[in-house]
């Protein structure tokens, strides 16, 4: 715990000149028709991201984590998907139906991502160089032998060893760890000013784990970039990230400076999802998971999304939907009994 503490102070003092919102993200809605009806993936997500900062979005899967930043990259199909949003703002640019033109435009070389399993992303029948390569070839017009030349060089910035004889292999002769490397050099290739990074961890062991994220916040400071994270992993978010938005159903119901998240939650959600999780100063006892499962999209409960899970339930919860509305400290709750829960 000393850790994550210490690593949480590091990153919010890093992050206290960030001021330039560089993409603002307000009532994001996505619903996708099935046979069973509209299923609500997303409902009414805001967000800000300022330059420079780490955002951790939290939250179990199925919750709308992915599907949010996908929207917010054009990459949900219509149909089934349907997106709606007030904005969604990336600079002066409104992302939200902007033409398709303007999204090759952003989307890569100003907003990269990188997905939780590389194998599947990279293309088994292109060398790592290729593919890295590409983006210089399409986006700045190289040559092939200069888009080589600048693969290598990602490739030695990612800290992959012996890239000038690497980079005519192919994804199948490497590593978990070191195919996310590469989809790492990729996404970085023309600095962009956003990284969204989709669970880059997950498939990896706790070493290579350590090594990715060290890279990946070496690289946001030489860059300026900006991070999305999107994990369920608190502790990876505490270590990593400034600020953080716990998703549940679709909705965000806690937010605010991960600090204060983390050692005083004003959610019920997040209480569980922090008691759920191993903790090496909790000598005695089981780990508390969260009762039930999360509730199906095409049938929320009426009133609350977490009644049906949450130790705190009312009356009122089973009624009324709580609005995300703003506690002390830049703290946001969609709990009716906030101020009660964090002193519990």
């Amino acid at each position: 715990m000393a850790g994550v503490t210490q690593a949480m102070t590091t990153v919010g003092a890093s992050a206290r000149g960030a001021h330039e919102v560089v993409l603002d993200v307000a009532d994001l809605e996505v619903a996708f028709h099935t046979p069973e009806g509209p299923v609500h993936a997303v409902n009414g997500v805001s967000f800000r991201l300022c330059r420079g900062e780490t955002l951790a979005l939290l939250g179990e899967s199925g919750c709308g984590k992915s599907v949010a930043v996908q929207a917010v990259l054009g990459l949900v199909r219509s149909p089934p998907g349907r997106v709606r949003a007030r904005h969604v703002r990336f600079g002066e640019t409104d992302l939200l139906g902007a033409p398709a033109g303007v999204m090759r435009a952003v989307r890569g070389p100003r907003i990269a991502m990188i997905f939780q399993d590389p194998f599947t992303s990279l293309d088994p029948t292109k060398t790592v160089g290729q593919q890295i390569g590409e983006m210089f070839r399409v986006h700045r017009g190289l040559t092939r032998r200069e888009a080589r030349c600048r693969a290598i060089e990602l490739m030695e910035r990612v800290r992959i060893p012996t890239a000038r004889r690497r980079v005519d292999d192919y994804p199948h002769q490497f590593s978990g760890g070191m195919s996310q490397r590469v989809m790492i050099a990729a996404a970085i290739a023309l600095d962009p000013v956003i990284l969204i990074a989709d669970e880059p961890t997950t498939a990896l062991d706790v070493t290579v784990q350590a090594q990715i994220m060290d890279l990946l916040g070496k690289l946001r400071a030489e860059i300026g970039m900006a991070m999305v994270l999107i994990t369920h992993d608190l502790g990876l978010a505490a270590e990593h990230a400034q600020r953080a938005a716990v998703m549940y159903a679709g909705h965000i119901v806690e937010s605010g400076p991960m600090e204060a998240l983390y050692r005083d939650p004003g959610h019920p959600y997040t209480i569980g999802l922090l008691r759920s999780r191993p903790d090496i100063a909790r000598r005695a006892g089981r780990l508390e998971p969260i009762p039930g499962t999360p509730p199906r999209l095409s049938r929320l409960p009426i009133g609350c999304p977490f009644r049906p899970r949450c130790p705190w339930r009312r009356e009122r919860c089973e009624q009324e939907v709580p609005a995300l509305r703003a506690l002390a400290g830049g703290r946001e709750s969609a709990c009716h009994f906030a101020e009660e829960v964090r002193g519990g």
